[in-house]
């Protein structure tokens, strides 16, 4: 098995589900059906990826000629082998999931998308804004990504830099 990583508790015998994977890149996105023991084993073995799972999009990709892979094949089709290749090399460092079991992570919610967010600008301008502001919002951040645990401020001083800080109107 291709570096099989497994979560508390499970097993190399736990049975293998089907799960619908979005890798959402902003303007579109690359899907597959990937066999998995379980959505977090997706996500911890696939960098920047979610597991949908909201039954009537399940149904609606039924219709669609997806690729389907194991998570564990020693070759994934396009695009998905690089994901896995991403996170092989993250899994090692320091930091590594850190962030991956908290419902609210840096303004973010539990899958990766924008609740509030606050951008410095170059001049040293802070710009909010919110879900209402953003057209698309794809998960944007991986919660296992090791990179993350160090750039996450406490509750207190985001919430001073979101008071501070000026509507960004960039997005309307």
């Amino acid at each position: 098995m291709r570096g099989s990583v497994l979560s508390a508790g499970m097993t190399d015998t736990a049975p293998r589900v089907r799960f619908l994977v979005l890798h959402d890149y902003g303007m579109g996105g690359l899907w597959w059906w990937v066999w998995a023991r379980s959505a977090r084993e997706v996500a911890e073995r696939l960098a920047e990826v979610e597991v949908v799972d909201d039954p009537e999009a399940v149904e609606r990709a039924g219709a669609w000629d997806l690729e389907e892979a194991d998570v564990d094949a020693p070759v994934l089709p396009g695009g998905l082998g690089e994901l896995r290749d991403r996170r092989d090399a993250q899994r090692g460092r320091p930091g590594f999931g850190a962030l991956a079991d908290r419902a609210v992570v840096m303004e973010a919610e539990g899958d990766g998308r924008r609740l509030r967010q606050v951008e410095l600008t170059g001049d040293g301008t802070a710009l909010r804004s919110g879900p209402e502001d953003w057209i698309f919002n794809p998960p944007v951040v991986d919660l296992f990504d090791p990179g993350l645990p160090e750039k996450e401020i406490g509750r207190e001083e985001f919430e001073a830099q979101w008071r501070r800080a000026r509507h960004d109107e960039s997005y309307l």
